[in-house]
């Protein structure tokens, strides 16, 4: 069934009008879809009508073909025979391949900042992670990845960066739909703590075995909530 998401003027604030380049417009439908996905507003198997999209941002379809078709990468959707582009299912294959590739990653990205990290750079880690454990649930995922991009920054690797960010992207959609359920906002700040305190000590070994702990955890958590685990 198609979301009453697609239609125009459900929400005035985030289907007003588009200005600017084709590029710049994708990338606005980009964010504003993906959004959509992650927060639940736009459910598993919704089905996404291009014409119908382009009448909601007020642009042409060829800004909404290049959104969709970026979302497909990022594995947010799919496209199927007679139905066009639909929102991906959760899974638990799909959840443990994500944290398998953020563990992959995220290590190298932060042993490759760490000689390069500053007191500066970690400070800054460490206001977010002081913000973080007063926000809402809502900003949990927002400003728990740019905790990590902080630390990972100096790594100096825009490519290794920008694979990171979209895992993030997906991995906020699984978040997002347990984090308010799990004791696991508590747990996580303590990791980010212990992460922190490596990072001021420059122990690299120390740095890394709290990341990966923090993300195999992390990655569990939640597969075994996926489940229904108790």
């Amino acid at each position: 069934m198609t979301s009453n998401l697609n239609q125009r003027g459900t929400d005035a604030g985030r289907t007003a009008l588009l200005t600017g380049r084709h590029g710049e417009q994708a990338t606005e439908v980009l964010e504003v879809l993906r959004e959509d996905i992650v927060s639940g507003r736009l459910q598993a198997g919704s089905v996404l009508r291009q014409q119908l999209l382009a009448e909601r941002f007020g642009v042409s379809r060829m800004p909404i073909r290049e959104a969709l078709y970026r979302l497909e990468a990022e594995g947010f959707i799919s496209f199927t025979p007679n139905k066009g582009a639909m929102v991906a299912p959760v899974s638990a294959a799909d959840l443990q391949e994500i944290y398998e590739m953020r563990v992959a990653a995220e290590t190298l990205a932060l042993r490759l900042a760490l000689p390069e990290l500053t007191n500066a750079q970690i400070g800054r880690a460490e206001d977010l992670q002081e913000k973080m454990e007063s926000a809402p649930v809502a900003d949990f995922g927002r400003l728990n990845a740019a905790f990590h991009t902080t630390l990972y920054q100096p790594c100096a690797r825009p490519r290794l960066l920008a694979h990171i960010e979209n895992l993030s992207n997906a991995a906020d959609r699984y978040l997002r739909m347990t984090v308010s359920t799990l004791d696991y906002a508590k747990v996580s700040h303590g990791e980010h703590r212990a992460l922190l305190d490596a990072c001021w000590r420059r122990d690299e070994m120390a740095a890394i075995e709290s990341l990966t702990r923090h993300i195999e955890d992390a990655g569990r958590k939640l597969h075994e909530r996926l489940l229904g685990s108790p």
